[in-house]
């Protein structure tokens, strides 16, 4: 089963306070109310992440709004799966992840997008980072320093 991570909610509350900012410094926007009360939760019970299934619908539109305003895929039209390898020296997705990629849920692919962040040795993180545009310093975490 797919789970949103709490560093993806907090990512989608960034984007609805930027998106409808309060009026008054107190209220906020029904979005903002749904993954926020999420959040909490997740705060409160120490969880790093909330099962996709079962999500409360209006923070899963919110947090699916924000989604939809990411880059789709990681790709950057280097693939090294077609030519035998197991994961893709381009992307850092596994020949399976670009196989099933059209078929994942949004969860999945951001579990996806998390792993390939977290590791940072695809070349979309070094060597062609041209390639992968805006995407890198709006929607990702910067990828770990390399020693």
């Amino acid at each position: 089963m797919a789970a949103i991570h709490i560093t993806d909610i907090e990512a989608a509350i960034n984007y609805w306070r930027e998106k409808k900012p309060s009026p008054d410094g107190v209220t906020l926007a029904p979005e903002l109310r749904a993954l926020a009360e999420v959040y909490a939760l997740m705060v409160f019970y120490r969880e790093e992440e909330a099962a996709e299934k079962g999500f409360p619908p209006a923070a899963y539109a919110a947090w699916k709004a924000w989604y939809d305003s990411t880059p789709d895929t990681p790709c950057i039209a280097i693939c090294s799966t077609s030519q035998g390898d197991e994961q893709c020296k381009g992307c850092g997705r596994s020949f399976e992840e670009v196989q099933r990629w059209p078929e994942m849920s949004p969860a999945e692919k951001r579990q996806t997008w998390r792993r390939i962040t977290l590791q940072g040795d695809a070349w979309r993180f070094n060597r062609y980072r041209e390639r992968a545009g805006k995407d890198l310093a709006v929607n990702e975490p910067e990828p770990p320093a390399s020693s």
